[in-house]
């Protein structure tokens, strides 16, 4: 092929292989056989390797350059990768290291079978995929693993939730974020995802799965399950966007949790709905207010803005589902699903992997996490997390000088700075509520610690402190390896999952970008119309092109 000789099959059956220059005239050969006749190794027996066809025979276009030979040939490049080259890329390999000029298709074409060699197909995914989950569950004990099969045993959703971030979840704070995104592989469908925050202010992923769509009976049954791990309690708060299936399904299951509006959705649909964007800075303000006499304050201008909106907030979505201070249990300083976003953002490479391959990027991606933080976590010498005790010491310097007036054993008057505040040490609150929400002392109760002669470590949530981080993240989650290492028992090996059916596409490339979510915009590039390159505009154009 490097020589742009082509060839063509003389002979072929299951014992024999005889191919020869495509130029009748060239001495170019080559033929061969089994080494016996059961065996299914073939031996060269006879090669001549020289050409003596015209130089004019070569051909760059090489008729052996099949996708497949190409697909082989770039195979390796993909292995421990989630992207790798694309069909350019493959153009550019086939022409540099093969010698074959293949076009873009081709390309395309020869990179899809290199996934497929690496990741499996698509199909083969759903019929591994009862032992692949066999596996997990024997490797990670209490793993939680389902699959959902319609009634002709067609796939329809699965469940997974790693044994040790279950038993990891006592150690974060009691807020689950939950989302979907969309895969983009042959047989698409929704990625669910529920993660927690653990108490460094990072992504703590609970359970995944994979349903068909964003639908009211997908939620039910994913959130069915997620219950079943993480249990249903007053203190749990469920947030979300403001997605009526997402909503419904809630209400249903969980009687006890709360659901809260995720604040960015939202602030997307004030921006969409009455086109106010000037008002977002007090809307936020708004948001994060501890106090309600603050959050009176802003919703006033608000209200006097943008009176529709104000009746929005209050009536169709309701202060207790995004506002920090009239939320009635503990939602700490979370109040959008950003935790869940970033978990999207990180797998959008491996969207359209094959269930199975996509499963075993999140299972590497978080024995990662857990790996690395476990470090981390064992390597600190403070008290609380790094992301806590970065925001705990400026409050240290804040709490100089101001006067404290002590009113009996555990409660004290601080005075001083812009805010005064009654601090009760023992019940861990101040008339500021920033203690009370996010169970981190404020300004006032490191003062009144100080004058108490407290550490105001005491006064920290568990959630927040090393020992914490070190226990959730002190396990390991572990790979299931390769195929032919599995030990998987007849019924499990043996039980039928079908892939599901999927409509036809439509013809053309397939579409891999979602479309935007409601209020949610994407910068363009400005293309000039003057010189036609994008960037800037018509009246900023340094070209002369078209000048007079």
């Amino acid at each position: 092929m490097k020589g742009n000789f082509e060839f063509r099959t003389r002979k072929s059956n299951r014992s024999l292989w005889v191919i020869e220059c495509i130029d009748p005239n060239c001495s170019w050969r080559l033929r061969a056989s089994k080494i016996v006749p059961e065996s299914t190794k073939f031996v060269i027996r006879k090669y001549v390797g020289v050409h003596s066809c015209s130089l004019l025979n070569r051909n760059a276009n090489h008729r052996q350059a099949t996708y497949v030979v190409i697909g082989e040939q770039v195979a390796p490049q993909y292995v421990g990768v989630e992207k790798g080259p694309g069909p350019k890329s493959v153009q550019t390999f086939a022409r540099t290291k093969l010698r074959a000029q293949i076009s873009y298709y081709k390309a395309w074409r020869g990179r899809k079978h290199a996934h497929t060699l690496i990741r499996g197909s698509p199909k083969q995914s759903f019929h591994i995929l009862p032992s692949y989950f066999h596996m997990i569950e024997k490797l990670n004990p209490g793993t939680v693993t389902r699959i959902e099969v319609d009634g002709e045993s067609r796939f329809k959703y699965l469940f997974l939730a790693f044994g040790v971030a279950i038993r990891g979840f006592r150690y974060m704070r009691k807020v689950v974020g939950i989302d979907g995104t969309f895969l983009k592989g042959q047989y698409r469908g929704v990625l669910l995802v529920a993660t927690a925050q653990d108490g460094n202010g990072q992504c703590y992923p609970l359970a995944w799965g994979i349903v068909d769509s964003e639908n009211e009976d997908a939620w039910t049954w994913f959130l069915t399950q997620l219950k079943e791990v993480i249990g249903d309690m007053d203190e749990l708060a469920l947030i979300s966007d403001r997605a009526p299936s997402i909503k419904k399904a809630i209400s249903t299951i969980f009687e006890k949790a709360h659901h809260r509006a995720c604040a960015w959705h939202v602030a997307q649909n004030i921006k969409n709905n009455f086109k106010c964007a000037d008002i977002m800075g007090s809307y936020w303000s708004t948001v994060n207010a501890y106090r309600c006499e603050d959050f009176a304050g802003y919703m006033k201008e608000i209200s006097h803005r943008y009176p529709r909106v104000a009746e929005y907030l209050e009536n169709e979505v309701g202060f207790e589902k995004w506002s920090r201070c009239h939320y009635p249990g503990l939602r700490y300083n979370i109040t959008t699903t950003n935790m869940v976003e970033s978990l999207n953002s990180m797998f959008i490479n491996a969207r359209d992997f094959p269930y199975v391959a996509l499963l075993d990027v999140i299972q590497e991606k978080m024995s990662k996490w857990w790996n690395d933080r476990r470090i981390v976590a064992m390597a600190i010498t403070a008290p609380l997390t790094p992301s806590r005790e970065s925001e705990f010491r400026p409050r240290f310097a804040q709490s100089n000088g101001r006067h404290t007036l002590q009113l009996n054993p555990i409660t004290y008057h601080v005075k001083g700075g812009e805010l005064e505040g009654v601090v009760d040490i023992f019940n861990k609150t101040c008339t500021c509520k920033e203690f009370d929400i996010d169970k981190l002392p404020c300004v006032h109760a490191i003062t009144a610690a100080h004058h108490a002669q407290v550490s105001v470590y005491n006064l920290v949530s568990p959630y927040y402190t090393k020992e914490y981080y070190v226990l959730a993240y002190g396990e390991t989650i572990y790979p299931v390896g390769s195929q032919s290492q599995w030990d998987v028992p007849n019924e499990v090996a043996t039980r039928v999952v079908l892939p599901r059916e999927v409509r036809e596409r439509k013809r053309g490339r397939p579409k891999t970008s979602r479309f935007p979510s409601v209020g949610e915009f994407r910068k363009q590039k400005n293309r000039c119309g003057k010189c036609g390159a994008y960037g800037h505009y018509k009246k900023k154009c340094n070209s002369q092109t078209g000048s007079t």
